[in-house]
């Protein structure tokens, strides 16, 4: 299943841009968004995000 960010409680650190293999993830006015047909499901962004934004959907 894919990963979501939830907009109100990321921060805009960049840690799961940095980890996510296949570079579903992107910055979209200081929020991180993650592309769910690029996003393989693996949870690298929920294992390293600091505030826990990145959910399964």
């Amino acid at each position: 299943m894919p990963y979501a960010i939830k907009k109100d409680v990321c921060i805009g650190c960049g840690a799961c841009a940095a980890e996510c293999p296949v570079s579903a993830i992107s910055e979209d006015n200081g929020v991180y968004k993650i592309d769910p047909d690029t996003c393989i499901g693996c949870g690298a962004c929920a294992g390293t995000c600091p505030v826990g934004a990145p959910e399964e959907q």
